[in-house]
């Protein structure tokens, strides 16, 4: 008979993995990031040094990590769940595996230890876009915005042309490297486009980037769900705040548009490309990166 375990009762601290940690070929340095399914680690090849981001699965409300670092459920409630989450991010390592663009994150190699699983990735040196904003890090310019917004249309284009949408497009997803290089980070919701929607344990909505349709599950999801996270990511970059989400615009919009809000800071072609990719609904957006990228390219 199985044991589970109450996760309140042991340490905060084995949440996450320690310094000095090894698994499989690797050794964890610190912990980069954490969210509610997943924790990324800085770690480092034994076998060459070579430092990797290393991203585990455990969701902290299904499981809870144990003294000797294995995963197990927080209930036989929880089991089923926390094996069907567990199974779908190692089918979302497998399809990043096969996917190679330089402005998408690359995923090296995945694992099974510990009765989770592991994705291994490269690791880039720079700072997400959320941080830039927040922190006032830099002067929002036309310039910038071009430049870190081109390279992650061609990342996200070529997420399209393979028949997927990312579905999680945000600052904080969004690694700006030296040179204003964008790197698209997180897949945790990648969906292959399809005419129904596929249920997955939660639908990722991060409030303020997710369009209206993605809070719909009867709604149809494309290019154009990603092009309006992209629009309101350009958006809270200009505002230095997230943009009113989706739903409350549905009930009444008071978002001013950017042509309007903006007019006297940025040029008119841009605001008015912005604007465009965050239209409510989805058939009124730039239907394909192509579309928006044209509306972009400075008269």
């Amino acid at each position: 008979m199985a044991e589970y375990y109450d996760p309140q009762t042991y340490p905060k601290a084995w949440n996450y993995l320690q310094t000095g940690t090894i698994i499989d070929q690797y050794m964890i340095e610190r912990e980069l990031a954490h969210g509610g399914f997943s924790s990324v680690y800085l770690a480092r090849q034994l076998a060459d040094q070579f430092q990797v981001a290393l991203k585990e699965y455990l969701p902290r409300k299904l499981a809870h990590r144990t003294w000797n670092n294995v995963v197990v459920a927080n209930s036989a409630e929880a089991q089923t769940m926390f094996k069907r989450g567990r199974a779908l991010f190692f089918e979302e390592a497998k399809v990043l595996a096969a996917l190679k663009h330089p402005n998408i994150v690359e995923v090296t190699n995945f694992f099974r230890a510990n009765d989770t699983v592991y994705m291994v990735m490269t690791y880039d040196y720079g700072v997400t876009l959320d941080k830039l904003i927040s922190k006032k890090m830099l002067t929002m310019t036309e310039e910038f915005l071009l430049a870190v917004f081109d390279t992650l249309l061609a990342g996200v284009s070529y997420i399209h042309e393979q028949h997927f949408v990312h579905l999680d497009i945000k600052p904080g997803n969004i690694l700006v490297r030296p040179g204003n290089d964008a790197l698209l980070l997180d897949f945790g919701a990648i969906q292959r486009v399809s005419s129904t929607r596929i249920n997955k344990l939660d639908t990722v909505l991060t409030p303020g980037f997710s369009p209206a349709e993605q809070y719909d599950t009867k709604a149809q999801l494309g290019a154009w769900t990603d092009i309006y996270a992209i629009g309101a990511s350009m958006r809270s970059c200009l505002d230095n705040k997230t943009p009113i989400p989706a739903p409350e615009r549905i009930q009444k919009d008071t978002l001013i548009p950017a042509i309007k809000a903006l007019n006297r800071k940025f040029p008119d072609y841009l605001l008015k490309a912005i604007d465009w990719a965050m239209e409510l609904k989805p058939e009124d957006r730039p239907q394909t990166i192509e579309q928006f990228k044209q509306a972009l390219v400075k008269p």
